[in-house]
């Protein structure tokens, strides 16, 4: 049973005219019957009583009737609905992003992305790198932004921007005053890091690994408030991102001067994938905001 076959009969139900029908339709009138006559053979009745030049319904086919106008019904509300999500105007987005990239980044990008389409709406989520990666492969989200470690044959992934990464110390430790710091020199100090398949923790690893030690971690989180709550009160020393949205208030940020500490961001998306216009619009809105 096809959906055609469906609005076909509604037609000829509505207009009680095989011929008036056709017209309608802008189709032929024994295309129009045969298709009525396979609908038929697959229900199993017969749906029309002929009456010369016109039919009426039969109890059968009013019995039809009344789920198929249900059923074309929810159809085109479906169809409406989704034109409204993937409208340019109007649609929706669902963009996944890291935990740390959410006290600025994000609600700056959509801040100014709505001044231009205040009717779009977001839908937003936020986790590891690792994860997102996940949602956005399960199809869950339409973009997500992330580092790359990896890259996925399944995903597209385009740079955004590059940014430093700090040595956080609480103020009364010895290394509080200085003006940068080897990284290796916090080799034998307690470590308030993040969980695994978060992406700064795969970054602090490759890093530390670099000059030579493993980092001895106390703490595993995954928002840099938390982080660097516990820093400050010296359960340890850290490595947060420049755009963390931290207030350094608490702790002293140092600049690591012996190897280049830093972590890019890109946009994510999977490939040979529909994106309505909405979404590649919003992606496009981002990659142009940083080139």
């Amino acid at each position: 049973m096809e959906w055609q076959q469906l609005e076909y009969f509604q037609r000829v139900a509505n207009m009680q005219h095989f011929t008036k029908a056709a017209e309608s339709l802008f189709i032929s009138q024994p295309a129009l019957s045969r298709a009525i006559s396979r609908l038929e053979k697959e229900l199993g009745v017969p749906l029309f009583e002929r009456k010369g030049r016109t039919v009426q319904l039969n109890r059968y086919g009013k019995m039809f009737l009344e789920k198929v106008n249900l059923a074309l019904q929810v159809i085109e509300s479906g169809r409406q609905e989704l034109k409204e999500v993937v409208s340019p105007d109007s649609g929706n987005i669902s963009l996944s992003f890291l935990h740390t990239l959410g006290a600025n980044l994000v609600p700056e990008l959509i801040g100014e992305y709505r001044r231009s389409y205040p009717n779009v709406t977001f839908q937003l989520f936020q986790n590891t790198a690792r994860e997102l990666i996940e949602q956005l492969k399960a199809g869950d989200i339409d973009l997500c932004l992330t580092t790359v470690s990896e890259l996925d044959p399944e995903i597209s992934w385009q740079e955004l921007f590059s940014e430093k990464l700090f040595v956080i110390v609480p103020h009364s430790h010895r290394l509080a005053n200085r003006d940068g710091v080897n990284l290796s020199e916090i080799a034998e100090e307690p470590f308030v890091g993040f969980k695994k398949g978060a992406g700064l923790r795969t970054i602090t690893d490759q890093l530390c690994k670099q000059v030579g030690f493993t980092p001895k971690l106390t703490f595993e989180g995954q928002e840099v408030s938390t982080v660097a709550g516990l820093v400050s009160v010296g359960l340890g020393v850290g490595l947060i991102p420049e755009r963390s949205g931290m207030e350094s208030d608490h702790v002293c940020r140092l600049p690591v001067i012996d190897v280049e500490c830093k972590r890019t961001i890109g946009i994510a998306w999977r490939k040979q994938t529909f994106l309505p216009k909405v979404v590649e619009q919003f992606q496009n809105f981002i990659i142009n905001h940083f080139s």
